[in-house]
């Protein structure tokens, strides 16, 4: 009898309890102000996502592109994905969200992290000689040999002219015989001081890898990357790309053209395959602060500008105006509209990828494409663009400028 007695009362409280409002014995501070509402991602921006996926649609729709993928993450959420077309055309084979592409140079941003997580784990150092991990490495100036860095390599920054020996890498020549005529590749300056392209030199982070773990850079980067970040279509080198089944076939325009395996020698710098699923994740992985794997540190060393870029005009003539550009590691470096964003693009015959974050706004983008055509330029800043003039419209309404100060 007690016991239901008890009962009756603990509901008749609790009951009483969820009806009354929070006030009373509150401080007028917090009675008085209503608790702001948590606006889910998704929501804070749906019209901004509408906006872009209107446009992109009706641009991939009036461009001819054969097959592409999108995705956008923002406060750790996937608030955006859409593929489009087909991964051969005269087929009615869809792109899906597994569908794999090549991301020729967006490899490099993978590349760098991974870079990132082993130099915080101490298993490299960033201002290591590359010369203590490849001792027969020889370079035209013995000195540019002597202290060249893992940081160079990273940051094209080793003293060689850009693109050496792209030539070969086209030709689909092995890296380690490449390396045997380096020494031929003018030097026009010291390690650190001259920002200049590289494929070769950048790959060479593939053997120091291998050196210092005992284990193939491809067994390496799927350990600490692929599989933790969840990115389960993802790998490296031609046959796993030629052999599978969902892949987005290569085209010129809207002509297929033949499947080639340019660049798999370079595998650090061009040799990743992915799908827009696997790079959402990797994006979600890069914007998550509770990841530990990419924590500040890691966060610190790669997305650090290291050195100012010169890019040939129109590289970013799709952004309104890019107020500097640098790179860090493996990572382009932009400053733009006030924030901070990093940035890779990436093209191999047949194929064109952009990938963009920013963790001050916790947004991150990725355009995937088997038909490369203008809309790839433009598909990371069509949606920074709105995402950024939202936000600040949103600072303007919650701070307001006084009426009273001069703006002139």
């Amino acid at each position: 009898m007690i016991g239901i007695v008890s009962l009756i009362f603990f509901v008749s409280w609790q009951q009483y309890v969820l009806s009354t409002p929070l006030t009373g014995n509150l401080p007028d501070s917090l009675a008085s102000e209503p608790i702001p509402a948590v606006i889910p991602p998704h929501l804070e921006i749906e019209e901004i996502i509408h906006q872009y996926d209107s446009l992109i649609t009706a641009e991939i729709k009036a461009s001819g592109t054969v097959g592409a993928a999108v995705a956008v993450v923002y406060r750790n959420e996937v608030v955006y994905t859409k593929c489009f077309g087909v991964k051969k055309s005269g087929t009615k084979d869809l792109i899906n969200e597994n569908t794999i592409f090549r991301l020729a140079s967006v490899s490099k941003p993978i590349s760098g992290v991974l870079a990132g997580m082993l130099a915080d784990e101490q298993v490299i150092c960033f201002d290591d000689k590359v010369a203590e991990y490849i001792p027969g490495l020889r370079l035209k100036n013995q000195k540019v040999t002597d202290e060249l860095t893992i940081r160079n390599l990273l940051t094209h920054t080793t003293g060689l002219t850009a693109h050496a020996y792209d030539d070969l890498v086209e030709q689909k020549v092995p890296v380690s015989q490449i390396m045997n005529k380096l020494y031929l590749a003018n030097t026009p300056a010291m390690p650190g001081q001259v920002y200049a392209y590289q494929n070769v030199m950048f790959s060479l982070l593939d053997t120091i890898v291998a050196c210092k773990t005992g284990k193939s850079y491809c067994e390496v980067l799927k350990e600490k990357v692929f599989i933790p970040f969840g990115m389960n279509d993802a790998s490296t080198g031609f046959e796993s790309f030629r052999d599978s089944e969902n892949k987005a076939l290569p085209h010129s325009g809207t002509t297929l053209i033949k499947l080639n395996d340019r660049y798999y020698n370079t595998t650090a710098a061009a040799g990743v395959n992915a799908s827009i699923s696997d790079m959402k994740n990797f994006l979600l992985a890069l914007l998550d602060n509770e990841y530990s794997a990419v924590n500040e540190n890691v966060e610190e060393m790669i997305f650090t500008p290291y050195v100012q870029t010169e890019l040939r005009p129109g590289y970013f003539s799709q952004w309104d105006k890019v107020d500097s550009k640098a790179y860090g590691i493996g990572w382009r470096i932009v400053d733009y509209k006030g924030r901070k964003i990093a940035y890779h693009g990436g093209f191999v015959k047949g194929y064109r990828a952009e990938i963009a974050l920013c963790k001050n706004e916790q947004i991150g983008i990725v355009y995937l494409s088997n038909s490369p055509g203008g809309i790839s330029a433009r598909s990371v800043p069509e949606f920074i663009n709105r995402l950024f003039s939202f936000k600040d419209q949103q600072k303007l309404a919650t701070n307001p400028i006084p009426s009273g100060n001069n703006l002139n």
